[in-house]
């Protein structure tokens, strides 16, 4: 999965661990187009063109990594629930990023966001986990998004697609990573199952799926599709599951009357 086109300037902050990362395998081998609608899937683009995945978790909120802020943000809008970039007919524009003060762009540390939209859509979100469900070395989940499908493209997979990956145990990630950044117990790490297969350009901020429930977003990784650096994700450990609900009610309360 990916899109390669800005790769130095652009997408240096739309997957920060790709600083100088050649683009002869940034697609997601292995990969399979999406056939079921998912309503709460979203496409975060700036001036129409896809920067980052994203997930309808309210009627009014999506979930992603907080690296995916773009600017200006009336520059900024979501497609929602599409199989297809070029077919979505539900865009948004947006009106606030929230994410944690904790949040750092070189550690990885709290890479999570949640976005306003500014109305409300007629889509079914995604629930998220009421308390942390910690996902064992070698389970088996999914990650989806938009990219390239070919080794040399540049442009984002108009279909939607999606790749298995098993997780991979926190400790020997760090080893892979020697502890840069420090992979702690907010985040994962999982890899394709398959030699050349993961995450690249463009899917930040997509979900994993681990028995159809949300484990985490794709925060980013050093190159593509290399089996010894797999993709870390942001977990949603219990610190994030309370960071979300105590966005959202703050958010409620204060237009409440």
């Amino acid at each position: 999965m990916g899109v390669c086109r800005y790769l130095i300037v652009h997408y240096f902050m739309a997957f920060t661990f790709f600083k100088v990362a050649a683009c002869s395998e940034v697609s997601i081998i292995g990969g399979k187009d999406v056939k079921k609608l998912q309503s709460w899937m979203v496409s975060i683009q700036k001036d129409q063109k896809h920067v980052c995945g994203g997930i309808l978790i309210k009627d009014q909120w999506v979930l992603t990594a907080a690296h995916c802020q773009e600017k200006p943000i009336k520059s900024v809008t979501v497609l929602i629930g599409s199989l297809s970039l070029s077919k979505g007919t539900q865009r948004v524009g947006i009106l606030s990023y929230e994410y944690p003060k904790t949040f750092n762009a070189r550690t990885k540390q709290d890479d999570i966001m949640l976005i306003k939209l500014n109305k409300k859509v007629k889509a079914k979100p995604k629930k998220i986990p009421k308390k942390e469900k910690d996902v064992p070395p070698g389970t088996s989940c999914v990650v989806t998004g938009w990219g390239t499908t070919v080794s040399n493209g540049k442009e984002p997979s108009d279909k939607l697609q999606m790749l298995e990956v098993l997780v991979m145990h926190r400790a020997r990630c760090n080893r892979y990573y020697n502890e840069d950044p420090v992979i702690t117990k907010d985040m994962l790490c999982a890899g394709g199952k398959q030699e050349k297969t993961g995450t690249c350009w463009g899917d930040s901020g997509g979900p994993l799926e681990c028995k159809k429930n949300i484990a985490g977003v794709v925060s980013g990784s050093k190159g593509c599709s290399n089996p010894k650096k797999p993709t870390v994700y942001t977990f949603l450990s219990q610190r994030h599951i309370l960071w979300i609900n105590n966005i959202l009610k703050k958010q409620f309360n204060s237009t409440s009357f």
